[in-house]
């Protein structure tokens, strides 16, 4: 048996906010924004190449929130995504970022191994306030973050 109950419009606006915060666990309430960028490093090997950025929870070992866009090629900064509210203080975090590169070879789509695609982790740690990261392009600090976005 289906029951149907009817709201007025102020109780069913009250109930759609409820359900929304209920929805949404894995992002901090009270947290600090993150905005994320890179600099016009990432212009001319990247320009026009796909980007997914993923906000890793290290003790918890897993990922908090996901973007993904495109690497402008003429553009400073050349990508930016920004997570409201994802971080809490107390908390250690990585930024594990990868590029659908595919140097040599690789998948459209798919995170390949590093010298295919290439891929950072940064981390993020002493939260007290908002963050704003700026990263530039440097190959030769990559690190293998594929697991994040499987």
């Amino acid at each position: 048996m289906t029951r149907v109950i009817t709201l007025g419009k102020e109780a069913s606006c009250q109930l759609a906010v409820v359900l929304l915060l209920a929805a949404s666990p894995a992002l901090a309430s009270n947290g600090h924004d993150l905005t994320f960028t890179g600099d016009g490093t990432f212009n001319l090997p990247h320009g026009d190449q796909a980007i997914q950025v993923a906000l890793y929870d290290v003790a918890a070992g897993e990922v908090v929130a996901t973007e993904s866009g495109h690497v402008a090629p003429d553009e400073d900064p050349a990508f930016s995504f920004t997570f409201p509210g994802a971080l809490e203080e107390g908390k250690l975090y990585d930024v594990h970022y990868w590029i659908d590169s595919n140097f040599g070879g690789g998948d459209e789509g798919s995170c390949d191994p590093v010298n295919i695609d290439h891929q950072w982790r940064v981390a993020l740690t002493d939260i007290t306030e908002p963050v704003s990261l700026e990263v530039n392009h440097e190959p030769a600090d990559q690190a293998p973050v594929c697991t994040s976005f499987e």
